[in-house]
């Protein structure tokens, strides 16, 4: 019976060095601290490499987005440097058709669903990617 009373007050007290410690932290003029504006994964740039690792975490526990491009999916699992120009024109399709801002997105569904981008068309979708930065 003494040790929960101990363990009740030991968290009481806690709670409130909890409170003095946060309220004695606000900034000097009475002014509460600043929220730093951290990038969404809408603004995220590739600049912040945390940013895209925690993006590409948020993607990974959705549904997969597709865009238009369910008959890419055979190609699932093929390296990057293993199709013709036949199979890399599918792909180019795909990317000219949509625009700028959805090609980062697009590519994060391939990376989700195990596709690789063919080595031809990577500059094109680069370029895209870039551009719309």
């Amino acid at each position: 019976m003494v040790v929960v009373v101990v363990l009740m007050l030991s968290l009481l007290a806690l709670g409130v060095l909890s409170a003095l410690w946060s309220r004695m932290s606000s900034s000097a003029d009475g002014e509460p601290d600043a929220i730093v504006d951290r990038p969404t994964c809408s603004t995220c740039n590739g600049d912040d490499s945390r940013c895209e690792q925690e993006c590409m975490m948020e993607a990974a526990t959705r549904e997969v987005e597709y865009y238009d491009d369910e008959e890419l999916d055979r190609y699932r699992g093929r390296p990057s440097d293993c199709y013709t120009d036949t199979e890399a024109d599918d792909f180019r399709e795909v990317l000219m058709s949509m625009v700028q801002s959805d090609a980062k997105g697009w590519n994060r569904s391939l990376i989700l669903r195990g596709i690789n981008v063919p080595d031809q068309i990577k500059d094109e979708l680069l370029l895209m990617i870039d551009g719309d930065t």
